[in-house]
């Protein structure tokens, strides 16, 4: 009997699809409107047929002995299915559907038939939901329990491993989406990827195209940028006086009050750079027989010999002092070695503080007089002097990782009202996480996709620049880019000047680019076009093509057009004082296009003595101090996806598992992601930039009262 339950042999180019799933789901519906859409054939649920033919004569329900005729029934409609079908043969059910309603109906299902189940492979099950009214027919008979019945099937295909994927919706909607699935399943098998492969990538949302662009990367390497030349004050940085910094932040108060604003702070990643060589000491030390100068000296650990000398200093100092004290009665009494050393212990190690495990945002910062302030804080006293806007409102967004997210809400909910109050204003305070979609596919030394111990795919986080979506679905007119740990305590009047600063000349440009693109909708006249091309030119630092003066005045109006359509940055630039990072660079695409970025050193080829060369020559660094808009004149918002350089990611090597893995890093937020925005550069002083890259940070100045 197990030889007449084999499966209809597999046919080359063809992928066999199982639709499955409870009663009065649209199976019927589904598969043979998908045969219908790709010209193929399906094979029709056998036991329907044979179980109406059974009631018609003797009016008599399903019994155990019909198991097996349905079963080899099904069988050979399959199996004539198979004969004309072209790319796809669709099953509306299967061996698998009918175990599921012997285990429900009987208890108990046939052994060679349950076996026969497990062997039988279809390329993909489509798991019909529920979702569409149970029709009473003479043969359904649970309209009750729908849900327990669906749990059943799931829990069959995932008992046996199945590749499935549910659908839902109107049968329109469920035909739609299947078609996409299917289409993308043979795609994702043209490029060697198994169906599981398949479903895992379809559960995350990841774009087949992406990650075939990123195989391509691994393959080839990622092209260099191409750098032209520093930008400079006067040269693609603006610089202003006094006056001119105060001009454009009280423009910015004018219009404020009419404005939808918000500030957007990336704030998703782990402190544990920031504690790098504390963590080092604990684990390189023997405590026992070593003192920490001899750690010190051995180590030439100049980093905790500052640490240790501004010890005191520390926001957090008192705190972990009072848990050292409480714990131990004679803490006082011990040698200097010993106390660091447990001092540094209750700082960082699971169970205690667990500072390297925790968010930058929810570390404590900033020593008040009656209270220690996070970077949470920080950046709402910030949101509360600048970011406030129509129906005095200011709107703060946190990206965050899920995990994460409770610690921030626990500060807000505790100082909210006080910045409110304070303010005069409201305060709104949104998170949101990365979207795994985003997420990249880690390959393997060979460019092999990486795989877990269980054969998973292993993916990534694809970096900051994965936030433009995030950035993206904020719905206001302007918008503040600050990172987490750029706060300062003390200095809050003098920063907020320069914010509003910065917003004041995106506003103008903004109103300056709606004004020139209205123009050339009603207006195709020379002298506009010439007003309009001197406008890019100088107020925008757009670089045109050389032979621009030989388009035609249509052709003109179309690429000016192009070029003023774009979401805008104005961005705050400091003066280079060495540290790491990225900087403002004149760039030459591989069209020959010039145009203004954001560069970092990993994205040029620092071996060509010429790339080298202007690198090096930066006068100025980027602090992530960024306003923006990406509003168009009708008050749409742009696909802030259609203006990244999706060329301008990095390839990091990491291990997993004891194994290299290589993965692909999307271009930066403020590198490739905002690569085709409309950039301007305004000088700011260094003051607007605090970062905390270790905790020696908090030591300097802006971070001490």
């Amino acid at each position: 009997m197990e030889e007449n339950l084999k499966q209809p042999g597999a046919v080359a180019g063809i992928l066999r699809i199982a639709v499955f799933g409870p009663e009065s789901t649209g199976k019927t519906t589904l598969a043979s409107a998908l045969a219908n859409a790709f010209n193929t054939t399906w094979a029709p649920e056998f036991a329907r047929e044979y179980l109406q033919k059974k009631y018609d004569d003797s009016a008599r329900p399903c019994a155990p002995e019909d198991l097996m005729p349905i079963a080899l029934g099904q069988i050979t409609l399959e199996a004539k299915a198979m004969e004309g079908a072209r790319n796809f043969v669709f099953c509306d059910t299967c061996l698998l559907q009918t175990k599921v309603y012997a285990d429900h109906y009987f208890g108990i299902c046939d052994a060679s038939i349950a076996k026969a189940a497990k062997k039988h492979k279809y390329d993909l099950f489509l798991l019909t939901d529920i979702d569409v009214p149970w029709t009473p027919d003479d043969l359904r008979d649970r309209p009750q329990n729908r849900s327990g019945m669906l749990a059943d099937f799931r829990a069959a295909l995932e008992a046996h491993d199945k590749p499935y994927i549910l659908v839902s919706g109107t049968p329109e909607q469920r035909l739609e989406r299947s078609m996409e699935i299917l289409e993308g399943l043979r795609t994702a098998l043209g490029m060697g990827f198994t169906s599981h492969d398949f479903v895992q990538l379809h559960a995350r949302g990841t774009s087949l195209d992406a990650v075939a662009s990123h195989f391509s990367f691994f393959a080839n390497g990622i092209p260099k940028t191409m750098l032209e030349r520093p930008a400079t004050i006067g040269d693609g940085i603006l610089k202003f006086d006094a006056q001119g910094y105060q001009f454009y932040a009280d423009l910015y108060d004018r219009h404020s009050v009419e404005l939808d604003i918000a500030k957007f702070v990336p704030a998703s990643g782990a402190a544990s750079r920031m504690f790098k060589f504390l963590s080092e000491y604990l684990n390189d030390t023997d405590a026992e027989n070593e003192s920490v100068n001899a750690y010190i000296n051995r180590k030439k650990a100049a980093e905790l010999a500052v640490f240790l000398a501004g010890l005191e200093k520390f926001p957090f100092f008192d705190q972990v002092l009072a848990k050292l004290n409480d714990r131990h009665g004679d803490f006082g009494s011990w040698d200097r070695s010993r106390k660091i050393y447990h001092f540094v212990s209750v700082l960082l190690n699971p169970g205690e503080l667990a500072y390297c495990d925790k968010p930058k945002g929810v570390l404590p910062f900033h020593k008040y007089r009656n209270h220690i302030a996070t970077p949470v804080e920080e950046h709402l006293a910030e949101a509360a002097s600048y970011a406030v806007g129509k129906n005095r409102l200011a709107r703060l967004h946190f990206t965050v990782s899920e995990g994460h997210r409770p610690l921030f809400e626990a500060i807000v909910s505790n100082i909210k009202q006080k910045y409110e109050q304070e303010a005069g204003a409201a305060l709104s305070i949104g998170y949101s996480q990365q979207d795994p979609a985003t997420d990249t596919l880690g390959v393997d030394p060979g460019n092999h996709p990486f795989r877990d111990q269980k054969g998973k795919l292993v993916f990534r986080p694809g970096g900051h620049g994965a936030l433009i979506r995030n950035l993206g679905n904020l719905d206001s007119d302007i918008v503040f880019i600050k990172n987490i740990d750029n706060v300062t305590q003390g200095h809050s009047v003098e920063i907020a000047l320069y914010k509003k600063a910065l917003a004041g000349l995106l506003l103008e440009l903004r109103d300056g680019v709606f004004n020139c693109l209205e123009l050339l909708e009603r207006d195709s006249d020379a002298a506009v076009v010439d007003q309009i091309h001197e406008f890019i030119c100088e107020k925008l630092q757009l670089c045109m093509p050389d032979d621009f003066d030989m388009y035609t005045t249509p052709n003109k109006i179309a690429l000016l057009k192009k070029m003023l359509a774009r979401p805008i940055r104005v961005c705050g630039m400091v003066k280079n004082e060495g540290e790491p990072g990225g900087g403002p660079f004149w760039v030459r695409d591989r069209k020959g296009n010039v145009s203004l970025q954001i560069v970092e050193s990993a994205q040029v080829d620092l071996a060509s003595p010429a790339q080298s060369s202007i690198m090096a020559g930066s006068t100025h660094f980027n602090p992530v101090d960024i306003v923006c808009s990406f509003r168009d004149r009708n008050g749409g918002k742009y696909d802030l996806e259609n203006f990244v350089d999706h060329e301008s990611g990095f390839i990091v090597e990491k291990n997993k598992d004891g194994k290299p893995l290589k993965a692909f890093e999307l271009p930066g937020l403020w590198n490739g992601a905002m690569a085709k925005w409309i950039t301007v550069f305004v000088e700011v002083p260094l003051i607007t930039f605090n970062p905390v890259k270790t905790v020696n940070d908090l030591l300097k100045s802006a971070h001490q009262p």
